[in-house]
């Protein structure tokens, strides 16, 4: 009488879990931010950083910051596209279910009420305080009062409202580039002119 035997492959849960993880990457679409809380209900925290640690050895997705990861997206010309400011504050804040509001110079450029785009921007919160710095630019999250932070994505009326310190602080003579959040002009690459060594010439 023949045997028959069976072989039964008992499926790998971590492998199951970062499927699930980066499915779920995939759907948010390139140029997605994220942070191991939003996969939690895909599997333990252990799971869940060891799945975004394989993801990020295979390239898949980019560690920005501590606990703070991003799905590159990329351009022909440019090549890897930095993650928008407004996605990194939203996944921090999200951690905490916090609300944020755009401050300062930041704002202003929101507006277009300044071209400058300022070397630190900062969101007010109703949660916990965070910077994060990408290349040469610094975001912070800057804790307040819930009342602050209440309007936060209202009308752009109620958002002009937290830039007028900073466009009153132009009228002080004192205010300073960095009290500003502006970039300090000097620490620019100079451009090089065509009449470069010429300058005495030139009509």
């Amino acid at each position: 009488m023949p045997c028959f035997s069976y072989r039964f492959t008992v499926p790998n849960p971590s492998q199951s879990i970062e499927k699930s993880v980066a499915s779920r990457i995939y759907g948010k679409g390139r140029g997605a931010v994220f942070t191991p809380n939003d996969f939690l209900d895909l599997g333990s925290r252990g799971s869940i950083d060891l799945s975004l640690h394989r993801l990020t050895d295979a390239g898949t997705i980019r560690r920005i910051a501590r606990g703070l990861y991003h799905y590159p997206e990329s351009h022909r010309l440019l090549g890897e596209v930095a993650p928008s400011i407004e996605a990194v504050a939203k996944a921090l804040a999200a951690r905490e279910q916090a609300k944020l509001q755009a401050s300062g110079a930041y704002a202003a450029n929101l507006l277009g009420l300044s071209e400058q785009v300022p070397a630190k921007v900062v969101f007010l919160t109703s949660g916990r305080a965070r910077k994060v710095k990408l290349g040469q630019l610094m975001i912070e999250l800057r804790p307040t009062t819930p009342r602050r932070v209440a309007a936060a994505g209202r009308t752009s009326v109620t958002r002009r409202v937290k830039t007028r310190p900073y466009l009153a602080g132009f009228a002080r003579p004192l205010t300073t580039l960095e009290e500003a959040g502006l970039l300090d002009p000097r620490l620019r690459s100079p451009k090089r002119s065509a009449w470069d060594g010429l300058e005495r010439f030139r009509p």
